[in-house]
């Protein structure tokens, strides 16, 4: 038997893994207890039970800056990514009054970086765009000229999250640590899937979330080079003064402990994974483009995340052909701006026109994604896309 969108699944068949990231159950027996019974609050430490769990919290911040080759102490929990992304540029820029007013960063950010970004620029800031290719990788010539010493922050991601393309974050740090400005690096899509080492890259502020890694969903941390103390940063939020200040409010037990395991089993399963997920992923496409030649990827594809691929599919809508794969989770561009009507701004950043950007999906292979799903994903997609053309008579490009 079988649906509109497919056929009849008992549980949907997950190709969204940057967005919709299961959670690993690790993950979850680690957590569980910090629900119902280690349940104090750790600022709390004037008793035995806030002080056990005060030595929790700091385990898991020695696991994540273990992942990330920093400091305990140059971890600063936050509830995802997209705060730690605020909490590096709008804390930094705050600080920025008669002094460098450029800031430089690329096009294809996530929005938790191009949004506190845009709202610099609203206060005088001059933000400029590094230029991607088409591939989206950065140009190191463009980096040399517009860095300058009128700049006071690069933020550059280290791996896109709609089309996998991992950028050269050392070089640019370099680069911008010779005209002396500081560097933010949003790693949430890096962290977990690639060796990330806050030192090697010489970054001064790192971004990274929980559920992008098989943890929880609404923790993350903000690495800051030499330690909260001595940040330069300004809160951004006001209260008890947890997190040395920086981040206030009751700490995330769960959440946190949740991070730091998923980080610890990233760690041990890093390498191995990335293999076996950059076979599957080939094994995907590999399967596609056999049966549908004119299909397109998109990215670096000498250079990108192992679980990452972005198609093109001329002449199909990629509304139109998830509606008819709808036990596939698999999105078209980013997840945070599902139901926009705008297209992909990483797309059309890369040379993808309009219509060619809304006729472009994205895949995130996964842990937990086995060789039977990835062989009836492809094979409904590929019947899916025949009863488009016949539905609409398109015409081979």
């Amino acid at each position: 038997m079988s649906t509109p969108g497919g056929p009849a699944m008992e549980r949907p068949i997950y190709l969204d893994y940057h967005a919709s990231t299961p959670c690993d159950p690790r993950v979850v027996e680690a957590m569980l207890p910090y629900f119902t019974e280690k349940c104090a609050n750790p600022s709390s430490i004037t008793h035995r039970a806030g002080y056990e769990v005060s030595l929790t919290i700091t385990e898991a911040r020695a696991k994540v800056a273990d992942l990330i080759g920093a400091r305990q102490s140059e971890i600063v929990f936050t509830s995802g990514a997209t705060e730690a992304n605020n909490l590096a540029i709008l804390g930094l820029l705050s600080k920025q009054r008669d002094q460098r007013r450029k800031v430089v960063t690329t096009p294809i950010e996530h929005k938790s970086v191009l949004g506190p970004l845009a709202h610099a620029g609203q206060k005088g800031f001059d933000v400029v765009y590094l230029p991607v290719d088409t591939t989206g990788a950065v140009s190191i010539e463009a980096a040399e000229e517009i860095i300058d010493n009128e700049t006071v922050l690069v933020s550059i991601q280290a791996a896109n999250n709609e089309i996998g393309t991992i950028q050269p974050v050392a070089e640019i740090a370099a680069i911008a640590h010779e005209r002396g400005a500081l560097v933010h690096c949003d790693a949430a899509q890096a962290v977990g899937k690639i060796p990330v080492d806050v030192e090697a890259w010489d970054v001064d502020f790192l971004s990274l979330s929980g559920h992008k890694l098989y943890g929880p969903k609404g923790v993350g941390a903000l690495y800051v080079r030499g330690g909260r103390r001595t940040s330069p940063l300004v809160p951004q939020m006001f209260g008890g003064g947890q997190e040395d200040g920086l981040r206030p409010g009751t700490l995330n037990v769960p959440g946190i402990v949740g991070l730091g395991e998923a980080c610890q089993i990233a760690k041990e399963l890093m390498h191995d994974e990335a293999v076996r997920i950059a076979q599957l992923r080939d094994y995907f496409e590999e399967k596609l483009i056999r049966e549908l030649p004119w299909i397109r990827r998109n990215g670096n594809l000498a250079r990108r995340l192992s679980g990452n691929s972005s198609l093109t599919f001329p002449g199909i809508d990629a509304e139109a052909l998830m509606a008819h794969t709808s036990f596939i989770a698999w999105s078209t561009g980013s997840a945070c701006s599902s139901g926009a009507l705008e297209p992909s701004h990483v797309l059309l950043a890369i040379g993808l026109d309009r219509t060619e950007a809304y006729q472009t999906l994205r895949v995130g292979i996964g842990r937990f994604t086995t060789q039977e799903e990835i062989d009836i994903a492809a094979n409904a997609i590929v019947q899916a896309v025949h009863r488009i053309r016949k539905l609409t008579t398109a015409e081979l490009p």
